[in-house]
């Protein structure tokens, strides 16, 4: 069996025991201990042998985010294949094209990158906060296109503010026309 190196806040684990050939066999999750099952399914540990009688140990087995057993599968899948990565959705491929139409010689780091993703995501956020404190205090249920433009004007200083005004002014003219 392929030795686990120990956490560095619980003793020293020992190596598991061999199952017999045919016997199924769960995925394993690194730098956790195993989850506690009936004494009649798993055999007895060390460490199962250290707490006293009644209780169970405090920490138990997981598997890492987005793994899932067999068992917990929609039964489609075959098995061995592995499930694609989860998308993240960022604004990564608009701040690319942005800057290619501005500087199309300049490349960006990926460390760039992910801080103007946060940058934009920081943006959006006060944007859509404050467009729905303007909502709530006009007792209107939804935000329009007049809740953001005022939010823009509250949250961007100055001459920003009206380039933002004018630039979202002409999107949203394109939008309707089309």
């Amino acid at each position: 069996p392929p030795s686990r190196l120990p956490c560095p806040q619980s003793p020293p684990q020992p190596p598991i025991p061999t199952r017999p050939p045919g016997a199924a066999m769960a995925p394993k999750a690194e730098k956790k201990p195993a989850a506690k099952k009936p004494a009649e399914e798993e055999p007895a540990t060390e460490k199962a042998e250290k707490a006293p009688a009644g209780k169970k140990p405090k920490a138990e087995k997981r598997l890492p985010a987005g793994k899932k057993t067999a068992s917990k599968e929609g039964g489609g899948e075959k098995r061995g294949r592995k499930k694609g990565k989860k998308s993240v959705e960022t604004y990564k491929i608009y701040i690319f094209k942005v800057l290619k139409q501005v500087h199309p010689d300049i490349g960006i780091s990926s460390k760039a990158m992910s801080i103007m993703n946060s940058f934009i995501n920081d943006i959006f956020e006060k944007l859509a906060g404050e467009a729905a404190k303007l909502a709530r205090y006009n007792k209107k249920p939804t935000i329009t296109s007049r809740e953001i433009q005022t939010s823009v004007r509250l949250v961007l200083p100055g001459e920003l503010a009206k380039h933002a005004v004018s630039e979202g002014t002409k999107a949203v003219t394109k939008f309707t026309s089309s």
